[in-house]
């Protein structure tokens, strides 16, 4: 069975209202996280960029606004498929990505494939895995301090 499904998606990193460019984003799903989407971007100067947030996130910000933390993703025109802007902000730091439905939701088909929508759960010991990972992020946390 194979582990990830990966692609690289062109989209409109957005700068202003009067600028933009466009870059190659690599989106990448892990079966060891069956939860979460990848996204890392590169920009000039710069290095490269990851950021992490739910699978369902991505699906549901195709056709209606959707999530309340970091990352927004909402489709451009309130009618039919449109774009979607992603917008990543981190205090008063900000991204705004423009991207193309299709290209999104063909990536979510293969991921689809690999852990079918709602099938999560059932990949080995998800709740063992994330209680190790966050007693690993607070030992660091404690070490730095």
């Amino acid at each position: 069975m194979r582990e990830s499904v990966q692609a690289e998606v062109m989209m409109s990193f957005l700068v202003s209202e009067e600028l933009s460019f466009r870059i190659p984003v690599e989106l990448r799903y892990e079966v060891s996280d069956p939860y979460a989407i990848r996204m890392t971007f590169h920009l000039p100067g710069d290095a490269p960029v990851t950021w992490a947030f739910g699978r369902e996130l991505l699906l549901d910000g195709l056709n209606s606004p959707s999530g309340d933390g970091d990352v927004h993703i909402a489709p451009t025109e309130p009618e039919g498929l449109s774009d979607v802007h992603i917008r990543l902000q981190v205090g008063a730091d900000r991204a705004l990505f423009r991207a193309g439905t299709a290209p999104l939701v063909a990536f979510l088909d293969r991921t689809d494939k690999l852990v079918p929508l709602g099938q999560e759960h059932t990949l080995g010991d998800f709740d063992g895995n994330l209680e190790e990972a966050l007693g690993r992020i607070l030992a660091k946390e404690q070490n730095a301090g």
